[in-house]
């Protein structure tokens, strides 16, 4: 055998010896496939179960943040984003439910799954702010009979009642809610919402023992309440009876408050004296006043006894920020802070007084009666005593201003009783359409009077608008209309036309 020959075998046999060998190692560090299944089950499973115990965890974490979260007042969990604060409950109501001292249970009448979700998230704010407020939502298909206990009426869905002790309030639905008919289409609007004004005025009325007794003066041509401020005056659970005093002889002795709303024709003088006397035992009274040609003695001395008379003629603006509607004597008269009109005042509404007479105080009045502007006009206005001229402008014969409108007049008496007289020149403050162009400003302050001379400690007048669920009124002076009138029509393009211009030069330069 050649060398070469010998040298290829020997390298071929160690060659194949070699890969043997590699072959060897590998079969010796290859794995078992039975403990390679084991170690990766145990690898799966304890991935899974860190998997499970991160899962429960996180689990059990939500469930808690949801208990905590269902814990929390639904004025705090629950932001009120509608444009009228259906779901918001007002300062006035807050104090009604702060200062109460009964369990009350309010009752939702409705079947499981169809609550009106307005209703119940008004009533779960209700519930948040006191608690001696309960609720709770009564199936009239479960409990049939349950509405029959409180009324003998067929209540619709969502229907509410207030109980407190022996005492109950039905609210049916459709008073929570106001709607408009279209006569053109005949479609039926929904316009308001009073679920607050209601409830409230549920509240007030099962809790208190005494309401209080309002008499209105009759007999002598005066204007008749217009019906939306009687509806709130009876929503402030303020009880409206007429007074005749020619053939009741004197003012009743269970009288609360005596109204008397613009006489056309005076009052006799009996009436006076039985007025007066019962205004001088710490009586209260709301006195509307319009204008009239025919003298008023009489009403006029009732007024004098407390240190106020009428101005001859109707009140005009100079002053183009106190008047609206592009008429001097539509007053939008300054509203000051007073027991009678703080509220009102602090919260910057406006008042609107239509074809009002001016209000001034005299000197010869007892020093324990205590006079307080509570609607002033500006130092531009004046009286017109003139009815008949044809010139708006400032005439040599007219009384120069400035007047009140509405004043707030108390007298300190023995055995601490006071009298509380509110009086207003004119009785258009009261109409709707009037109190419609100011937002609800008429009727707020209106009420807030009638409020602070009937409120005692056994019962609160209190009377919550209802919210409008259309766009509001936006109010504002002659002087404001001007201004932006000049702003829109005249600045603001002048300001992009001399931008205009300015640009144009300077492209023209370049």
């Amino acid at each position: 055998m050649k060398f070469s020959d010998k040298f290829k075998k020997n390298k071929g046999e160690a060659a194949i010896n070699e890969a043997a060998q590699e072959e060897s190692e590998k079969k010796k560090h290859k794995p078992d496939p039975k403990k390679l299944v084991g170690t990766i089950s145990k690898k799966h499973i304890k991935n899974g179960s860190y998997s499970m115990a991160m899962a429960a965890i996180f689990i059990v974490i939500v469930v808690v943040i949801n208990m905590i979260v269902g814990a929390i007042p639904s004025k705090y969990s629950q932001i009120d984003v509608s444009s009228s604060k259906l779901y918001t409950i007002g300062d006035e109501t807050k104090k009604v439910l702060k200062a109460l001292d009964k369990d009350v249970t309010i009752y939702q009448i409705a079947q499981s799954g169809s609550e009106d979700d307005t209703i119940s998230n008004l009533l779960k704010r209700y519930k948040d702010e006191s608690k001696h407020i309960k609720v709770e939502v009564k199936d009239p298909v479960v409990n049939p009979k349950f509405a029959s206990e409180y009324t003998t009426d067929d209540l619709a869905a969502n229907s509410l009642i207030v109980v407190c002790g022996d005492r109950n309030k039905v609210i049916s639905y459709n008073d929570m809610y106001s709607t408009s008919v279209d006569y053109n289409t005949w479609q039926q609007t929904t316009t308001g919402f009073d679920g607050e004004g209601q409830i409230t005025s549920a509240i007030g009325y099962v809790t208190s023992e005494d309401l209080p007794i309002m008499y209105t003066l009759s007999g002598h041509g005066e204007k008749d309440l217009d019906s939306s401020f009687k509806e709130d005056i009876q929503k402030a659970n303020i009880d409206i009876k007429e007074l005749n005093l020619l053939t009741e002889g004197k003012v009743p002795d269970d009288a609360d408050c005596l109204m008397i709303v613009s006489p056309t024709s005076d009052i006799s003088e009996e009436e006076k004296t039985e007025i007066l006397d019962y205004l001088e035992a710490g009586g209260k009274a709301m006195i509307f006043s319009d204008y009239t040609q025919d003298d008023l003695p009489n009403f006029d001395a009732v007024l004098a006894s407390y240190g106020v008379k009428r101005a001859e003629g109707i009140v005009f603006e100079g002053d183009s920020q106190h008047y609206g509607m592009q008429m001097p004597y539509y007053l939008v008269p300054t509203v000051n802070s007073t027991d009678a009109s703080s509220e009102t005042a602090s919260a910057g509404s406006y008042v609107l007084a239509p074809y009002a007479q001016g209000i001034q105080k005299t000197d010869d009045v007892r020093d324990t009666v205590t006079i307080d502007s509570i609607l002033t006009t500006s130092d531009q206005a004046y009286a017109k005593t003139n009815m008949q001229s044809s010139q708006i402008e400032k005439e040599d014969d007219d009384v120069n201003g400035p007047f009140d409108l509405g004043v707030a007049i108390t007298e300190k008496l023995d055995d601490d009783k006071e009298t509380q007289i509110v009086y207003y020149s004119t009785a258009n403050l009261m109409e709707s359409q009037v109190n419609q162009m100011v937002s609800g400003g008429n009727e707020k302050l209106l009420l807030e009077s009638l409020s602070w001379m009937t409120s005692t400690d056994e019962s609160s007048s209190v009377s919550i608008s209802s919210k409008s669920l259309q766009s509001t009124s936006l109010t504002v002076t002659d002087y404001d209309a001007a201004f932006w009138k000049i702003c829109t029509i005249g600045l603001i393009p002048g300001v992009f036309l001399v931008a205009g211009f300015l640009i144009w030069l300077r492209r023209r330069k370049a």
